[in-house]
């Protein structure tokens, strides 16, 4: 039981990590851009810097590029 709860782990991940892929190879030619504005011409350097992130936070940057905002989010801390 418990090596298939283990595999089913280790192909949840596999599958997350790769439309992580997939998904950072487009946002970061041309999502990020929209994201971002400061961004806007930034070179391959910052953009394979970035791609890692992009794997990993690819439902948090989905959701930004779909809703167009390109203001960060407001900090809503009690020390704000």
């Amino acid at each position: 039981m418990a090596e298939q709860v283990a595999t089913l782990f280790v192909y949840a991940l596999g599958i997350y990590a790769a439309i992580g892929v997939l998904f950072s190879l487009a946002f970061v030619v041309a999502g990020i851009s929209r994201v971002d504005p400061q961004a806007i011409g930034a070179g391959i350097f910052f953009r394979l810097l970035i791609f890692p992130g992009c794997v990993a936070f690819w439902p948090l940057l989905l959701g930004r590029w779909l809703s167009g905002k390109s203001d960060p989010p407001a900090e809503s801390t009690l020390y704000r």
